[in-house]
Order: structure tokens, then C-alpha cells, then sequence
């Protein structure tokens, strides 16, 4: 069931998924397809993925898009697991740094992934595939 986009009385609120990057080039790929089915619920008027350094796009070049696209609010979710010195203090400041940069947009500091008892299940459901695997003796088992 697709949602209305959220948009409040001074404009669109908008989503951007951040990632860490990686210098294998597929490496974000399972973070765009979440982005993907968000676009799909439309639960946000615009969904956007961006990396904190290796990759395109930036943290900044997302920003920018949703200032052009006239989002007021844009939630920054840090697609990482772990509570760690990038959510406690890189992006904290970077987002900082780059509010000066939109006077008219509101930036918020999403809740990283963390701990959900749906990763509960889908750790067990990962492992229960992985046992059909031969084993790092035979070769990478993915």
C-alpha cells in the first residue's frame, strides 16, 4: 500500500539513507534497494542514499539534491549497525558543518539500524541459508 509523501506546511520532508562507502563498486547495492522500496511506500516525498567518503554520491551532494527538490526537513539515517564513532561524532559533525550551508532546511540526525528484533530473525534466517554453504576450505562460500 503506497502513503502519502510527507510534506508539512514549509515543504517536503525527505529521507537520506548514508552509508560508509566502500571501494568495491556493488558493495551499496542491497542500501539502494532499500531506498527503492521506500520510494515505493512513498512514505517520504524524496528518498536519497549517499556515502560518508570512497563513493559518489557524498553526503553533501545528497543535501543538495534535496535542497533543489525543496525539501524543509531531511532526516540523515545512518545505514550502519553499530552505534560507533561515525554515528557519535563524524556524521553528528558533518552534519553540523553543513547546516550553515541550508539556512532553510531543518537536518535531523536519524537513529542508526542498531538493534531491532527483526535483525533477530533475519540473522537466523542468514545463517540457516549459509549452512547449505561447503565451507572457506572450498573456495569463498557466498
Amino acid at each position: 500500500m503506497k502513503r502519502c509523501p510527507r510534506e508539512n506546511s514549509q515543504g517536503k520532508e525527505a529521507v537520506v539513507l548514508l552509508g560508509h562507502g566502500s571501494r568495491v563498486p556493488a558493495a551499496g547495492q542491497a542500501m539502494e534497494r532499500v531506498a527503492a522500496r521506500l520510494r515505493e511506500l512513498g512514505t517520504f516525498a524524496l528518498v536519497e542514499v549517499c556515502h560518508m567518503s570512497i563513493q559518489e554520491p557524498t553526503l553533501a551532494d545528497a543535501l543538495e539534491t534535496c535542497a533543489k527538490e525543496g525539501a524543509s526537513k531531511v532526516v540523515v539515517v545512518p545505514y550502519f549497525l553499530h552505534e560507533g564513532a561515525h554515528i557519535r561524532e563524524d556524521i553528528p559533525g558533518m552534519l553540523r558543518e553543513m547546516a550553515s550551508d541550508y539556512p532553510d532546511m531543518t537536518l535531523i540526525l536519524g537513529k542508526g539500524l542498531g538493534y531491532d528484533e527483526s535483525l533477530v530473525d533475519l540473522v537466523e534466517r542468514r545463517a540457516m541459508e549459509s549452512l547449505a554453504s561447503p565451507g572457506v576450505r572450498c573456495g569463498v562460500s557466498r
